[in-house]
């Protein structure tokens, strides 16, 4: 198993424990050592989860507008913790392959590793629920059919998906690639460039 297959099953591992309870406001289960990269993969897919589902409550039309902001602002700083978890887990791999003899004519990738696998984690929540709604009991055939063939495009995806990553870390791992992490620099969170932040002063 590669380290690809291995996050995957880390990430369905999270979604079906976020399940358990269904609610944004649960407890998180976490099951490894926070600090090992099995526990960062779990809780990054765990902000995730959570984020999937404060997306779907914002949409309700009949939402208390007081409530919808103070809503927004927690997805704002969810967005963050995954920016932040994503850059950690790219220092892991900057750390982990800081003594390959990068070659003459390596190439750098579009993406880091942890951008991929931030795809990856989204990936199994989509998997997730499209599987419930190809399932769901109180819709339509159609619905279920349509929602069963979009649910096949996702697991190609993610088959696609795993083997892409697993390729680039191979291919960083023997030099082949090298990899630069470009910090997300949000302006929008800094009140230092933000103008409406920097303005309000």
């Amino acid at each position: 198993m590669n380290f690809a297959e291995k996050s995957y099953g880390i990430f369905e591992q999270s979604v079906a424990d976020y399940h358990i309870d269904d609610d944004v406001d649960a407890a998180t289960r976490q099951p490894y050592a926070p600090e090992s990269i099995e526990g960062i993969l779990y809780a990054k897919n765990r902000i995730d989860a959570v984020q999937w589902h404060l997306e779907d409550i914002i949409r309700d039309p009949d939402i208390d507008p007081v409530e919808a902001l103070a809503l927004k602002r927690r997805i704002d700083r969810s967005n963050q913790e995954r920016t932040d978890m994503v850059e950690e887990l790219d220092s892991y791999f900057r750390t982990l392959y800081s003594g390959v003899e990068v070659a003459a004519d390596a190439t750098i990738n579009t993406e880091s590793p942890a951008w991929a696998l931030d795809r990856l984690s989204i990936l199994a929540l989509k998997i997730y629920h499209m599987a419930a709604e190809a399932g769901r009991a109180d819709a339509s055939e159609e619905h279920r059919a349509r929602c069963a063939a979009k649910l096949a495009v996702l697991e190609e995806q993610r088959t696609d998906l795993v083997s892409a990553i697993g390729a680039l870390l191979d291919d960083i791992a023997a030099g082949r690639k090298y990899m630069k992490v470009y910090r997300q620099m949000k302006m929008y969170n800094d009140a230092d460039t933000n103008p409406v932040l920097y303005g309000a002063k």
